[in-house]
């Protein structure tokens, strides 16, 4: 089995990536640094691991990555889009150019990403995507308005993407935690605590739990998982 793992260089991707090798997955890691990702790769003993070097907010790389991921490691079985960039500052400061940005890293490429990785996933024994968002995507936060737009948007994505792939037996999940121990956070927040925030564990035990349960149910039962924690404003 394999699994592609975006953002998987540190925080809640690193700890979804090694909890997926845990499990015998064969991985792809795609992030930004060659170097980090290589480390993670080092501490995923005993399964196939490739890192991919990629910039998801260049259109192109998302044809790139699942082409590396299925021609190194022979298809793709779970796809856990997890990459993702901040914004903070007021509405009106928000330029076109940062909207962009955003946007493309936390809505476009997770969309193209499952659009990529699709025929791939139709021909699993059991196909999985599961998607990162925020618990800013559903409650709006002051001074995070490009953030929160763009996390929205990939939740409607989802919904509307786990009704289209049922039919195939794709089971989709949208996990949205409150604020997680990330370096991301610490930057945004450095006054808070991080022993007060959910830790990537915890999000890495719940795909842990999607990957593994067995139960067929409804559509309705499955295909979004809210994991709401303390949010940062």
């Amino acid at each position: 089995m394999v699994a592609l793992v975006t953002g998987a260089s540190r925080g809640i991707g690193k700890s979804i990536a090694l909890e997926l090798a845990r499990l015998g997955y064969d991985l792809a890691l795609v992030g930004r640094n060659r170097a980090s990702l290589e480390k993670v790769a080092e501490e995923a003993s005993g399964v196939r691991v490739i890192p991919i070097e990629a910039d998801l907010a260049k259109a192109e790389s998302v044809r790139t990555v699942v082409d590396q991921t299925v021609q190194a490691l022979g298809g793709i079985d779970v796809l856990i889009n997890c990459a993702g960039i901040p914004q903070k500052g007021p509405f009106t400061d928000v330029t076109p150019e940062q909207w962009d940005a955003v946007f493309a890293v936390n809505t476009r490429a997770p969309f193209f990403l499952c659009q990529e990785a699709l025929p791939y996933l139709k021909k699993s024994s059991r196909p999985i995507v599961i998607n990162i968002s925020s618990v800013v995507g559903f409650k709006g936060y002051i001074n995070q308005s490009v953030y929160a737009s763009s996390k929205h948007a990939l939740a409607g994505f989802t919904k509307v993407f786990a009704k289209e792939v049922q039919p195939y037996g794709i089971r989709v999940h949208l996990i949205s935690p409150g604020g997680v121990a990330t370096e991301m956070v610490t930057k945004m927040r450095p006054d808070i605590n991080p022993s007060e925030l959910i830790q990537p564990e915890e999000i890495a035990e719940i795909v842990r739990f999607l990957v593994t349960r067995k139960g067929n149910g409804t559509l309705d039962e499955f295909y979004i998982r809210r994991y709401s924690g303390l949010a940062f404003d």
